[in-house]
């Protein structure tokens, strides 16, 4: 059964995912290269910031912060257009409107401008668009057809305090890790923070609004130590000589029912990061418990579940997830 998606009231962030259908190794280098570009074309005409994101083999994950809609300049729209479908169609929209309302017809007009707007400033419209685009891209080069997703993209409502976006930004930038594919995530390049290492601006711009969180002001330089600093305060260090140890310790825990650290939660895969509906202290879930109660059963009095297997101090999620919530992370 489909699990109802929460969206919080004004300005909000979600970590979004989604996989490759049949979970096909699909996504090689030039593939990742090329969802990060309509990602962040996207991003730009929508009006959302990507905070940071990871794109593996066969799924990708985007950590997202999604603003109020702001009341914006038709020259605003206009720009927004041409940055994401180039200068002719923008040109044409322009001419469009303005023979509609020589011609009287202002209604007709704000109907064509509200065809673009209204996909601005939603996380739906925006994960559609960045979904669609990159599958008829892929079909055309490959030619094949039908859907490269395996279903709906998946979201969780995070709280914008430190503890629950710091852990899930990490989460998302440490999936390399995880999974083999680097030892540091800064040498992996389709993650924000190693597209923010490697000089890109949009990836800065996501990193430095994570450390702001986090309580660090200044630069880039000042900002990028601060997050490095907190990446690996709860990562530990990720080398393979140590990753059987690690594993082997990890699944001890988890058989016993016994509790793992930060540490040890980021080095595996963690489902109440995908399908735990809203991530937070216990004050802001329930707060979206209640925001959102005519979604839920009756017999449900609260909104805030503790995770398991873990010590994760005052994070909560929505869901109590029963089956496989915390695994050792396996290669994508």
């Amino acid at each position: 059964m489909r699990t109802a998606r929460v969206v919080g009231c004004g300005a909000a962030y979600y970590h979004c995912m989604s996989r490759v259908i049949e979970r096909r190794m699909l996504l090689d280098d030039g593939e990742k290269e090329r969802f990060r570009i309509v990602m962040r074309k996207v991003a730009a005409f929508a009006g959302i910031e990507v905070l940071t994101w990871a794109a593996l083999d066969n799924h990708f994950h985007l950590l997202l912060h999604v603003p109020e809609r702001p009341e914006l300049s038709e020259a605003e729209v206009l720009r927004r257009i041409r940055g994401l479908y180039g200068r002719v169609r923008a040109a044409n929209v322009q001419i469009e409107l303005e023979a509609l309302r020589e011609q009287g017809r202002t209604a007709e007009a704000e109907k064509l401008l509200y065809g673009f707007t209204h996909r601005m400033y939603d996380l739906s419209e925006y994960m559609k668009m960045v979904m669609q685009r990159f599958t008829q891209s892929y079909n055309r080069r490959h030619g094949r057809r039908g859907t490269l997703w395996e279903d709906r993209f998946k979201s969780i409502l995070v709280e914008g305090k430190a503890d629950a976006l710091s852990t899930m930004a990490a989460y998302i930038d440490l999936n390399a890790v995880r999974v083999g594919l680097a030892e540091d995530p800064r040498d992996y390049r389709f993650c924000g923070y190693g597209e923010a290492a490697a000089g890109e601006k949009e990836a800065r711009t996501g990193i430095a609004h994570i450390a702001e969180v986090l309580g660090q002001s200044g630069g880039w330089a000042v900002q990028s130590r601060s997050y490095r600093k907190y990446l690996f305060m709860q990562a530990g260090t990720h080398t393979k000589k140590g990753q059987k140890v690690r594993e082997e310790k990890i699944e001890k825990v988890l058989e016993t029912g016994g509790k793992l650290s930060k540490a040890e939660l980021l080095q595996c895969r963690v489902r109440y990061f995908s399908d735990g509906v809203v991530l937070g202290s216990k004050a802001f879930v329930e707060d979206v418990f209640q925001e959102h109660r005519g979604e839920f059963g009756l017999r449900r009095k609260t909104g805030a579940r503790r995770p398991r297997f873990g010590e994760w101090g005052d994070l909560c999620t929505m869901r109590d997830l029963r089956l496989s919530p915390v695994a050792v992370a396996k290669a994508a």
